[in-house]
């Protein structure tokens, strides 16, 4: 799985992070039943955010969840997950764009790619992504020669880079890509009022996957010859900066314009979450927020050996325990939370005890800073589960 946009589920919530599990487990779904077990490798962060937007604006009922069955990246646990158009929109955009980065890859002979029989059978599967994810489109009315058209177009573009050529016109394919995609989920919500402050919104996010991608591999680029957009045309760092805040302001506003039935979640990813993949990119310190920031807070009554709280966890009775699993449904389940980051950033259930265990960065530097958003005067979070001092209560 791969994106900007990679909350941590102590930000989250409860609340939040089931509705985010929902949507990553119906996309998930969605591509394996659109084209075949192998496709689900194209799950990604970005893409659920197609989903995400569409049932923000119609709402839980009418974009439509299901029940699902047992699955290992989600310990063997059924879930309600996302269906309907948005889960399918979300799908036919992920195997598009999939395609196209599985065909640069093979242009650029990426590791075992080199090999002509892997680049080969890598061109095939990108072929038949591309027959899905224009069936899967049309299937909810949309163009995706729209997509198509963007991708095979940028190179024409970056060949024609240099320095001094304005960034934004290196960034613009991708930019008219997503701003068409987003503004599609305006019309499976049936609310049209939404498409025009929603196709700017993600010609905005277009931009942000450009410039964040161009600033991690700037290095990397450097190191092994490969075309880079900020050295292409000479755009430094600050710049790159700057225009990032612009995309990350500009999104804030596009979504203050829009109607939706509960767009807690798309605030969460699409303006804090973003936010933080900002910094990321640029390597800045977050400040730090709750406990850490203000110090303990005095008399903890959760604190070891404290008596019960009142209507607090001492006041109820621990959990019955349950039945150890096996060795392989263990092995399993584990294999499943490795790949879904579960074991380093959250509290899990031990994958053979059962029992709830922390994962070894439960507290890393983010975890508390969901207490940010409050300053900002949103009530889009719910209480952070590892600080005392947040949040909103939304």
């Amino acid at each position: 799985m791969f994106g900007m946009v990679r909350p941590c589920t102590h930000r989250l919530g409860e609340r939040l992070t089931a509705q985010w599990m929902a949507h990553l487990c119906g996309l998930c779904l969605a591509l394996r039943g659109q084209a075949g077990q192998f496709a689900r490798v194209a799950t990604n962060y970005d893409g659920l955010v197609i989903s995400v937007l569409t049932e923000a604006q119609a709402g839980a009922e009418r974009a439509g969840r299901r029940r699902a069955g047992p699955c290992a990246l989600r310990g063997m646990r059924r879930a309600s997950v996302a269906e309907g158009d948005g889960a399918r929109l979300a799908a036919a955009v992920s195997l598009i764009l999939a395609s196209a980065k599985t065909r640069d890859h093979v242009t650029d002979l990426d590791g075992l790619l080199a090999h002509r029989p892997v680049a080969a059978a890598a061109r095939r599967i990108a072929g038949i992504w591309d027959k899905e994810g224009a069936r899967a489109g049309a299937g909810v009315g949309f163009d995706t020669a729209l997509l198509v058209g963007a991708v095979d177009r940028q190179p024409e573009v970056e060949a024609l880079a240099g320095p001094g050529t304005p960034l934004l016109a290196v960034t613009e394919p991708t930019e008219t890509a997503t701003a068409a995609a987003f503004a599609h989920t305006a019309h499976l919500a049936k609310i049209p009022g939404n498409a025009a402050p929603l196709a700017e919104a993600g010609r905005l996010f277009g931009r942000l996957a450009h410039l964040l991608d161009a600033v991690e591999d700037q290095e990397k680029d450097a190191a092994s010859g490969a075309w880079n957009p900020l050295t292409a045309t000479g755009t430094p760092r600050t710049e790159a900066r700057r225009l990032a805040a612009d995309a990350l302001h500009g999104i804030r506003l596009a979504l203050d314009e829009a109607e939706f039935a509960d767009g807690r979640l798309a605030h969460v990813l699409l303006v804090h979450e973003l936010g933080r993949s900002v910094e990321r990119a640029f390597g800045e310190e977050r400040h730090r927020h709750g406990a850490e920031a203000y110090g303990p807070p005095p008399g903890n009554p959760y604190a070891p050996g404290a008596p019960p709280h009142p209507g607090g966890p001492g006041d109820l009775p621990p959990p019955p325990p349950r039945e150890p699993r096996g060795l392989i449904p263990g092995c399993l389940v584990f294999i499943g939370m490795a790949c879904t980051c579960q074991l380093c950033c959250g509290t899990y259930e031990g994958p053979w005890s059962r029992r709830r265990r922390d994962g070894v960065c439960k507290k890393c530097e983010e975890c508390c800073e969901c207490c940010n958003c409050c300053g900002d005067g949103c009530s889009c979070c719910e209480k952070c589960s590892c600080c005392d001092g947040c949040c909103c209560d939304g």
